[in-house]
């Protein structure tokens, strides 16, 4: 990775992943900004395309799961946000997106780097390397769309060549796990990989058995087979073995005694990893 990336050039991205080459309807790069899920959001309300992409090369002010903030130094990371309209597909099945685009990234992460151990932990943050570092998050917010119909507004900060003591604590990038890819091949591909799989997950209606997202989801989550504590929203905690996903996306986690619970939101610790060393 270069110490001083050079800047991501819009147009060429545009010429890769907009149609008709890709399936993008519009892609914009701006310098700085304080969230771009927040600029997408706003966006989307004034009538912004189905399938819109925003990249930052600075986020100042971004919004991780549980309120958590997610920053990034410049060129250090990609951090980007993307703009859908499912048409046709369930509201109560929205809630897929954020681990279809976790499929998405760990797809992508496994084609610039065959070698690489990757997983991901429920519901969707990227795990890297034996020492199962996190290099990403995601964020789903749904927003309504100018024109009527539910959109969904998702963002992705990658870790890219941050340094460890750029990163928090258990924290990894792409750099430190030897990646050598620059920003613009791993923007490229990610964004490849998340219009495929969401594409063909919108012809089924949403259906995550029958696009196929349940089971692929399923093989690359380091969480089933764990021993894990399951932090909930009302202040709980939930110690178990993670068994499953359901059809809806939530975790099945069997405690010691009692009867297998479905877990829809929660912060996940893992006790004990599965031994799955192709994840």
């Amino acid at each position: 990775m270069d110490a001083d990336p050079a800047p991501l050039d819009p147009w060429s991205l545009r010429n890769t992943v907009l149609r008709p080459a890709g399936g993008w309807n519009a892609l914009d790069v701006v310098e700085q900004t304080g969230s771009t899920n927040a600029d997408l959001l706003a966006a989307a309300a004034r009538g912004a395309e189905d399938r819109t992409v925003l990249i930052a090369e600075e986020q100042v002010t971004g919004r991780g799961r549980l309120d958590r903030r997610w920053t990034s130094k410049a060129r250090s990371g990609l951090t980007m946000s993307v703009l859908w309209r499912p048409e046709g597909v369930p509201a109560d099945r929205l809630g897929w997106l954020p681990m279809l685009a976790g499929v998405a990234l760990a797809d992508a992460i496994r084609e610039l780097a065959p070698d690489l151990q990757v997983g991901l932990k429920w519901p969707n943050d990227l795990l890297l390397g034996p020492a199962r570092g996190k290099a990403a998050g995601i964020l789903a917010e749904m927003t309504a769309v100018s024109g009527g119909g539910p959109g969904v507004v998702l963002g992705i900060g990658l870790n890219v060549s941050a340094s460890a003591t750029d990163l928090p604590w258990g924290a990894t990038s792409l750099g430190a796990q030897g990646v050598t890819a620059g920003r613009p091949e791993i923007a490229t591909t990610l964004l490849t990989h998340l219009y495929r799989r969401e594409a063909g997950w919108r012809e089924t209606g949403g259906d995550a058995d029958a696009s196929g997202l349940r089971s692929d989801y399923r093989a690359r989550c380091a969480t089933l087979g764990s021993q894990v504590r399951v932090e909930r929203p009302n202040g709980d905690a939930l110690l178990g073995t993670a068994e499953d996903v359901d059809p809806h996306g939530r975790l099945l986690v069997l405690p010691a005694s009692g009867d297998r619970v479905a877990v829809a939101a929660g912060d996940v610790v893992h006790l004990r990893p599965a031994d799955h060393p192709d994840r």
